[in-house]
């Protein structure tokens, strides 16, 4: 008999450490595409993931369908960024009538503040980005514990994966003089990344790519780079090249590679995944501050 209970105790242990073939995938709804890599790393086979804002696409005026509803009503957990990335979010989840755990991605985050708004690209601080793993890597082991020794091992070796991309990220930018650490972008998505890394981001539009930038605001710009030298520009892939060509033609300097602010690239491409992105942005930022001359007209 102690040998029959001694067996099942081993049996039981084997089956919670490793989930058994029957366990049951979590149903997972990301808003997009850097949670949804996020997640697929952190959780792998314990998840059945639906992600709603694709790559290239802008999450800031995305509008949801019939399908992202349907997707939320079925899921067991809804893991969104906050900080008001996803202005329609409230009425997605009013639509769909779910009723579960919404996992905010960003909690514990310190965020930057403008008035009473924070900026929502928490994301692009690599530091933060370690704190997103945490709170996935909790929601998940919650919804599946079955999956959880797998869940944390997961968790825990992308987590040393992002720690080394960042010192890798600040090795890029270490020997750059103070006065040739100015860019421009199309909107102002990489104030994390500048405050974490030592760039400086000038942008013509705010936190939010929903209102258009304004005469004012591209005039604003152009007397900026003519006056500090801003060495390069660059255009990001959610947004409309036309703003950045117009601010070089009246200003100077050089558009160097697209770089990637609120979205993953395509399947397949050189940022299709949070830790790509991340060093495509960081070498594109470091070759061009690197290789163009100082902007002075």
């Amino acid at each position: 008999m102690r040998r029959l209970l001694a067996v099942f105790i081993s049996f039981i242990a084997l089956c919670t450490a490793t989930a058994p073939a029957w366990a049951q995938r979590v149903r997972v709804v990301t808003t997009f595409s850097v949670l949804a890599d996020i997640v697929r790393n952190v959780g792998g086979d314990a998840v059945e993931l639906t992600n709603l804002v694709g790559p290239n696409a802008d999450a800031h005026v995305y509008e949801p369908t019939p399908a992202d509803a349907r997707a939320m009503a079925r899921a067991q957990v809804v893991i969104v960024n906050g900080l008001g990335f996803e202005g329609w979010l409230d009425r997605l989840i009013a639509a769909s009538g779910y009723r579960g755990e919404v996992l905010v991605a960003s909690k514990s985050i310190t965020p930057r503040m403008l008035g009473d708004h924070p900026d929502p690209h928490a994301w692009q601080n690599l530091a933060n980005g370690q704190i997103y793993v945490s709170n996935i890597q909790r929601a998940l082991i919650k919804a599946a514990p079955l999956y959880a020794s797998a869940i944390r091992q997961r968790g825990e070796r992308y987590t040393a994966a992002l720690q080394a991309l960042e010192q890798e990220v600040r090795d890029a930018f270490a020997k750059l003089a103070p006065e040739a650490r100015r860019v421009v972008t199309s909107h102002d998505a990489f104030g994390y990344f500048g405050a974490a890394y030592g760039i400086e981001f000038v942008a013509p539009q705010g936190w939010s790519t929903e209102s258009e930038a304004s005469a004012r605001d591209v005039a604003r710009i152009v007397q900026q780079i003519r006056t500090q030298r801003v060495r390069a520009l660059f255009v990001e892939n959610i947004t409309d090249a036309r703003l950045i060509k117009r601010i070089q033609a009246e200003a100077g300097g050089v558009i160097g590679a697209t770089l990637y602010s609120d979205a993953l690239s395509a399947p397949g491409t050189s940022a299709d995944t949070y830790i790509k992105m991340f060093r495509h942005n960081a070498q594109a930022l470091s070759a061009a501050l690197r290789a163009n001359p100082l902007v002075s007209r």
